[in-house]
């Protein structure tokens, strides 16, 4: 750590932190600050939540006893400053890199990490738990659930508000909004938040009225329920307004007050902290607060890459002719497909610029649909538009589909209504680690009636797909991508649609073929192109193109012409294109070695593609070595 930062320096642990007087806590957050934005600007990760979330790290480590007292983040790039001031200052520079600290909170990494965080909206439900439990062991412990970034648009989250008041339970949440996900919030409750009093007149009257129902026994301690609506309903008197949103749910409400404040924040913290059953803090945040690129464009500065702090420049620019991203091809190609036909719309839970729906809501702003974090609604709203004859195209993170698994199931594939699935995100996906790997759709798909399941290795098929998706089947389809750039300059070829369930033969060769799906055949070509130069034989490479239904007549012919089967995907080595074809070949009673290469049978931890790659053994190199060991 260099001098700028000598407060932050002494702060090796929480309890160094409470030491300070509250004045100093001002000079904290400023030394935060600049330091998330010193290693930020050099080393790339989330920064525009994290700056707006400063004073609620210091804050609540100021007024709780952590790790003892439980905070549980959602969404987890909110927490930089949380992991800075929790033993990880020294570390922050390996933030995101192969064996350096997590993007997102871990157990794993530190005590003070209570919960994973890199999926949005399951703070309330596991600090209701946690709160619960510590009830149940006579633990005085109090849990704080921080949500925010737009993760109380998810479904789950309704859910744990919904029971909050069913149990006993002391717990805080706290909604820190920003009126940001990635890109604007959206949705009704971003805006219905209302302001509520924490005057000491209410408290008073509260307990006055409490006593004295209590005394005539008509309440008692059993029935909470209706001790927090009674609460509430002297909220409403007091106030003079109507009662909020939560305190309808029966959990007493607060603020909204300035969460950049950090001085307010602990009055108000430390005035509710003892406060018995439910509660609920509103906070008002600036997403990028401090650094006036970031609060001007939020959106673009949620994740900007490199930059320079003085002039604000971005870093990481697109090279000249280089590949386009594969989202990019997919949001540019739906837009071809909607001027041609009126019933194509688009769909995406909350990133409408992450998978590029933002070429569409430009051209066509009424036929794009942004849902919020809200993956399972985004699938059933799609079969809702598809049983009336429209075509969404729905567009989900890899892994955050898996949030939305019963809907694919129930509500599209049962019906077989014509949605088309486009994951982005599929497979390995770098620093954003373990919580964000696309690494399971190929197999939780593949048993799913009705869906047929497709994988382009550049950007060509990639649209050819789409439209074989969109004009040349009338059920669901799913179609998956990786993150980042593709292999071709020169992108837009004449879309056509491709047979379904149909490989294709890219490299004749001999004894061994090798069997792939998706852009990871760019691994295999490598390699191919490795023993050409080296003088050596050659393995036949075949791209598979679907996974679902598979090409068995294809499948079928190379399990009797060739000695061995390496079988290469970007997705967990069970229950993908290697575990298929192995069940295809032992019911046809086809003997024939077979290799599998994919992601593990673990989650993979964050860093860079090429040292994923290589962990995974997925990487040109290692597909090599399992070549030669088989030729001999």
């Amino acid at each position: 750590m260099a001098t700028p930062y000598p407060l932050l320096n002494s702060i090796n642990q929480p309890s160094d932190l409470r030491a300070l007087s509250k004045e100093q806590l001002l000079e904290v957050c400023r030394e935060l600050r600049s330091y998330e934005l010193d290693v930020l600007s050099q080393i790339p990760g989330h920064l525009g939540s994290s700056l707006g979330a400063v004073e609620l790290s210091v804050a609540l480590h100021y007024v709780y006893c952590t790790p003892y007292d439980r905070i549980v983040w959602d969404v987890g790039h909110q927490a930089y400053a949380h992991k800075i001031l929790t033993g990880r200052r020294d570390a922050f520079e390996t933030l995101r890199q192969w064996g350096g600290i997590a993007g997102f909170p871990s157990p794993d990494e530190s005590e003070y990490d209570t919960f994973p965080a890199g999926h949005a909206s399951n703070s309330i439900s596991a600090a209701l738990g946690i709160s619960v439990a510590a009830g149940l062991n006579k633990e005085p412990r109090h849990v704080v659930a921080v949500i925010g970034d737009g993760s109380m648009t998810g479904g789950l989250a309704f859910e744990g508000l919904n029971n909050a008041s069913s149990f006993p339970n002391n717990m805080l949440v706290i909604l820190n909004d920003n009126n940001m996900s990635i890109d604007a919030n959206v949705g009704g409750l971003n805006k219905y938040f209302v302001d509520v009093s924490t005057s000491p007149s209410y408290n008073s009257v509260r307990y006055n009225v409490y006593k004295g129902l209590k005394k005539i026994h008509l309440i008692d301690e059993a029935n909470r329920r209706n001790i927090l609506r009674i609460n509430n309903s002297i909220k409403s008197l007091i106030s003079n307004s109507h009662s909020s949103f939560f305190d309808g749910l029966s959990i007493r409400s607060f603020g909204p007050i300035d969460g950049n404040n950090v001085l307010r924040l602990i009055e108000v913290l430390q005035k509710i902290k003892s406060l018995q059953g439910p509660k609920l803090l509103h906070i008002r945040t600036v997403k990028g607060k401090g650094y006036p690129w970031a609060e001007k464009n939020p959106t673009i500065w949620h994740a900007p890459g490199r930059f320079n702090i003085v002039t604000g420049e971005r870093l990481d620019k697109k090279k000249e002719n280089a590949p386009p991203k594969y989202q990019d091809v997919f949001g540019k190609t739906l837009v071809e497909f909607a001027d041609e036909d009126e019933r194509i719309v688009g769909i995406t839970p909350a990133m409408p610029s992450g998978c590029s729906l933002t070429h569409l809501m430009q051209a066509y702003p009424k036929r794009s649909f942004d849902v919020g974090i809200a993956e399972g609604h985004a699938v059933t709203f799609a079969a809702g538009l598809a049983r009336e004859g429209l075509i969404p195209f729905c567009n989900i993170y890899s892994s955050f589909a898996q949030r939305s698994y019963d809907q694919i199931i129930h509500d599209v594939c049962l019906p077989r209504y014509h949605v088309i699935f486009c994951f982005d995100r599929a497979g390995l996906v770098g620093e954003d680690g373990a919580t964000h790997q696309g690494a399971f759709d190929l197999a939780y798909l593949n048993c799913i009636p009705n869906m047929i399941i497709a994988s382009p290795r550049n950007e060509h098929q990639l649209r050819n797909l789409m439209l074989t998706a969109y004009k040349g089947q009338e059920g669901p389809m799913t179609i998956r991508y990786p993150r980042g750039k593709g292999v071709l300059s020169e992108w837009r070829n004449k879309p056509e649609i491709l047979p379904i369930g149909k490989g294709e033969l890219l490299h004749k060769g001999s004894r061994v073929a090798i069997i792939s799906i998706g852009p990871i055949a760019k691994e295999v070509e490598t390699v191919i192109q490795r023993l050409e130069k080296e003088g050596k034989p050659t393995p036949s490479h075949y791209d598979m193109i679907f996974l679902k239904p598979l090409d068995t007549e294809l499948l079928k012919k190379i399990g009797q012409e060739y000695e061995a089967i390496i079988t290469v995907e970007d997705g967990t080595i069970h229950g993908g294109l290697g575990s298929a074809a192995l069940e295809f070949l032992s019911e046809e009673g086809l003997t024939v070695k077979t290799k599998r290469i994919g992601i593990p049978d673990r989650f993979i931890p964050h860093g860079s593609l090429d040292e994923q790659y290589r962990y995974c053994q997925m990487d040109a190199e290692s597909i090599y070595e399992v070549f030669s060991q088989i030729v001999g």
